[in-house]
């Protein structure tokens, strides 16, 4: 099984490890892994914001680029639901693409339904607050959310339930938005640290002591408010927890960050 490693662009800027720790379990997993280092950002931006017209190359290249692979494997789901679901807005009736996008997984997804790795002989001896991102749940169904109200299994519950000493905490309200959604967060700042302020206080009173996603934008975007406000909260992508990884801040005093920190 030939994999192909889309990488964010966000990812591969400022998280990179993310990136090093879904290439160990997929490579952990027996999976040749290649990486093409021709890769760009996908277009998301652009598209989001009505640049359709600049998008354009760059989905062209993603299928240029990932089309010899088995499979394409991505640690976010809306990079994921980018290409699977918008793409068809860009590249309009490209051979290649229905191919390529049965082809395209979320992470967690993959780890699920495609090649399941048994993740029992791991530990995490920290209490987990889930945030379930927008693009996973109401665009790849990674799980169930509030609006349909169909029950669904919980992809990136499921594989973090098998890690030892991982405890999970039970938020108010499971499925809501952060507030981050890209260039939402500049066009309407007030309403996004807001809403990004109510699910760090819903984790807080839940008592997590790690917040894990599966999108590292969200928790770029939630870690800029925990950081502002020196909360006892440290943040996660949900391969850093499945390759072995600690919490990078303390988990148990509140860490105030040094001026002008931004992540």
């Amino acid at each position: 099984m030939r994999v192909g490693l889309f990488v964010p662009c966000y990812i591969d800027q400022m998280y990179p490890d993310v990136a090093v720790a879904t290439l160990e379990l997929l490579e952990g997993a027996g999976l040749k892994v290649e990486f093409p280092a021709a890769q760009t950002c996908c277009g998301q931006p652009m598209a989001n914001t009505g640049c359709n017209d600049a998008a354009r190359p760059l989905a062209a290249r993603f299928l240029d680029l990932f089309d010899p692979f088995d499979y394409i494997v991505c640690p976010s789901g809306s990079c994921t639901s980018m290409v699977r679901n918008h793409f068809s807005d860009l590249v309009g009736n490209d051979p290649r693409l229905a191919s390529i996008q049965s082809r395209t997984f979320e992470l967690c997804e993959f780890l699920h339904d495609v090649h399941p790795i048994d993740f029992s002989g791991n530990r995490f001896p920290f209490r987990v607050g889930l945030h379930q991102s927008c693009h996973g749940l109401r665009e790849l169904r990674l799980g169930g959310d509030s609006e349909q109200m169909i029950e669904r299994p919980d992809k990136v519950r499921s594989l973090l339930a098998q890690v030892q000493g991982l405890s999970f905490v039970e938020l108010q309200r499971v499925d809501e938005c952060c507030g981050f959604g890209g260039t939402f967060a500049v066009n309407e700042r007030a309403v996004s640290v807001a809403m990004g302020e109510d699910r760090v206080q819903d984790h807080l009173e839940a008592g997590a002591e790690v917040m894990v996603a599966s999108d590292m934008s969200c928790l770029m975007h939630l870690w800029g408010l925990i950081s502002r406000q020196g909360s006892p909260l440290a943040v996660m992508h949900v391969a850093q927890v499945l390759a072995g990884r600690s919490p990078s801040v303390s988990v148990k005093n509140s860490i105030k960050p040094k001026a002008g920190n931004v992540l």
